[in-house]
């Protein structure tokens, strides 16, 4: 059986936006702009051919055919992250990993890590941000431009001195076997260069 089916992006998009009623605080939970919020709303918009939101001065409001998709759209959202929560990836230890939605997961190899390390049990999380860490919700978490929080270690992932990319675990965690034998893979990455497929390397510590 084939779904037809909207792409997923503009569904968490729409989704997020109807049930704060905002593409501020749906942009925030996603980990995005309000604009490109407001962008994945409007293609998806096009695509079904329906309004889905009355545009208001300040103000957004679910039409009627948006009142009527919400409810099968969150309940499929909530059905696949009930089936996702069931399944344990192999390994002794369940490492959640968070990681910024503008970093290309290709550049850090995970199956690669996933097969040095078959005692540990990856599994990602993207995207995600500081209060997915700080909530528990992932164990270690990659940022963007976040060099410095206090109680938690921060390893620099790239070279150079802007804001960067940045490795971030509680200090209370930061040691665990787990979390060092990921440390330690980032190390392993060859350093970026100017070619198109850059990889992090781990290059600096600030608590």
């Amino acid at each position: 059986m084939t779904y037809t089916l909207p792409p997923l992006n503009a569904l968490r998009a729409f989704e997020a936006a109807a049930r704060h009623l905002s593409f501020k605080l749906a942009a925030h939970e996603l980990h995005v702009t309000p604009a490109a919020v407001g962008q994945q709303v409007k293609a998806l918009e096009a695509r079904l051919g329906v309004q889905l939101f009355e545009r208001l001065h300040k103000q957004l409001i679910l039409t009627a055919a948006g009142q009527a998709y919400l409810p099968g759209v969150s309940e499929g959202f909530r059905q696949i992250a009930d089936a996702t929560s069931q399944l344990k990836p192999e390994g002794a230890v369940l490492l959640q990993l968070g990681v910024h939605g503008g970093i290309d997961l290709r550049r850090l190899e995970l199956a690669e890590f996933r097969g040095a390390h078959a005692d540990i049990g990856l599994r990602v999380l993207q995207p995600a941000g500081l209060h997915e860490l700080v909530e528990g919700k992932v164990d270690l978490l990659i940022a963007r431009g976040v060099g410095h929080h206090p109680g938690y270690r921060c390893d620099r992932v790239d070279e150079g001195s802007g804001p960067g990319d940045w490795l971030i675990a509680p200090e209370g965690t930061a040691d665990c076997p787990e979390i060092v034998s990921f440390r330690k893979w980032l190390r392993t990455l060859p350093a970026e260069n100017a070619s198109a497929n850059r990889r992090p390397r781990l290059v600096g510590i600030r608590r």
